[in-house]
């Protein structure tokens, strides 16, 4: 089934998903450039989708940044009577489409009600989760939340789901092994190639942007990153830019850090000459499903990346972008890269091509709609 297919339902009954998740929605990225993207897809092809997110637009400004704990104690509460509503509200629908967790902390006592009272589950996860307190500490955001985090509602969700949908081959492999139906599909991150588009001319910069957008969970990867841009500063002149929902110093290094608004998006990403996507090497790590390789893609940019869960099913070496292990190798794609504007346009082209045929929102989404189906037992016929 392909995203242009028309199809009706045979029975004409539409059905009912509520989708439960952390974030409001159209903000975080593991969530607009994954299953957000789909929701007017499915209404067109017969569901009916209302969303309850845990965090609002309060509690999400402020949740990673220190302090304000009057606040994210207000969030939280508000964050939970919502979902003590929404235990009133599963039955009445056809599928729950659960993303993460139900709840951030305690034990499992809201994904099991929740499991309970569904008539239909798909768990959707993002990372791997699994992993919980095993994941390095350097890499959780937040010692305090992380501290209270329970690897168990992954394990619990994964295990009793209808279905699991999950963010990269390796984490497939393992929730194959853990759900009792043998029931899990891979679904790559996506981007509306239409909204990702690459810039036309480049902005009147003195020197080669290298850039890279994320939030704040993935901050702690750019540490990786200082001492290679101190050596590749003796080397070459470049502006380090940053687009975030964090503040951020590198001492030595010209850096500029842009906070992220979502109605600038597409220019602020337009001002890179290059993308890069460095990660470290862990279990948790296998888990994530490339998706600033696959935004960088879809805005034609050359990428540096580490090789490492999925960035090599998504990168080609030399063809659309650049995999580098070690400070050296980061330092020679780099200089290659700046110095050679013909080569940078080349990987950027190839890289474009790649999303649009494998990562963009036309390939991707019969992909939802086949496991909805799948679990709602809606059979269609082709117009």
């Amino acid at each position: 089934m392909t995203a242009g297919t028309t199809q009706t339902q045979i029975s004409g009954t539409r059905k009912r998903i509520l989708v439960i998740c952390p974030f409001p929605e159209g903000i975080a990225p593991a969530q607009r450039l994954k299953y957000e993207q789909y929701f007017n897809h499915w209404r067109n092809h017969g569901y009916d989708v209302d969303i309850s997110n845990f965090m609002d637009m309060d509690l999400f400004r402020v949740v990673w940044q220190k302090g304000h704990m009057g606040a994210k104690i207000s969030g939280a509460l508000k964050g939970y009577f919502r979902r003590i509503r929404d235990l009133f509200r599963i039955p009445g629908y056809d599928i729950v489409y659960l993303f993460i967790w139900a709840t951030p902390l305690g034990p499992i006592t809201f994904e099991w009600l929740t499991r309970k009272l569904a008539k239909r589950l798909v768990y959707d996860i993002d990372d791997n989760l699994l992993v919980g307190q095993a994941l390095p500490s350097q890499y959780n955001p937040n010692k305090f939340v992380s501290f209270f985090k329970n690897p168990n509602k992954a394990r619990f969700l994964i295990r009793t789901a209808d279905h699991v949908i999950t963010s990269s081959t390796f984490l497939n492999d393992d929730c194959l092994k853990i759900n009792e139906k043998h029931a899990c599909t891979y679904i790559t991150s996506s981007v509306d190639t239409d909204h990702f588009v690459p810039r036309k001319h480049r902005p009147d910069l003195p020197d080669i942007v290298i850039g890279w957008t994320g939030t704040f969970s993935s901050k702690p990867f750019l540490d990786m990153l200082h001492g290679m841009f101190l050596k590749l500063r003796e080397k070459r002149a470049f502006e380090f830019r940053i687009v975030g929902n964090f503040d951020y110093e590198m001492p030595g290094v010209n850096l500029n850090v842009v906070h992220f608004r979502k109605d600038t998006e597409i220019e602020d990403l337009c001002a890179f000459d290059i993308g890069i996507y460095p990660l470290p090497e862990n279990d948790f790590v296998t888990g994530k499903s490339g998706m600033k390789a696959i935004v960088y893609m879809a805005m034609g940019l050359p990428i540096v990346a580490s090789p490492v869960g999925t960035t090599p099913l998504i990168i080609e070496q030399g063809r659309n972008g650049l995999l580098a292990r070690n400070d050296d190798e980061w330092i020679d794609a780099l200089v290659r890269l700046i110095d050679d504007a013909t080569l940078r346009k080349s990987l950027g082209d190839a890289a474009r091509e790649v999303a649009e045929s494998n990562f963009s929102v036309r390939a991707v989404s019969g992909k939802y709609l086949d496991i909805l189906d799948g679990v709602a037992g809606v059979t269609r016929n082709p117009s």
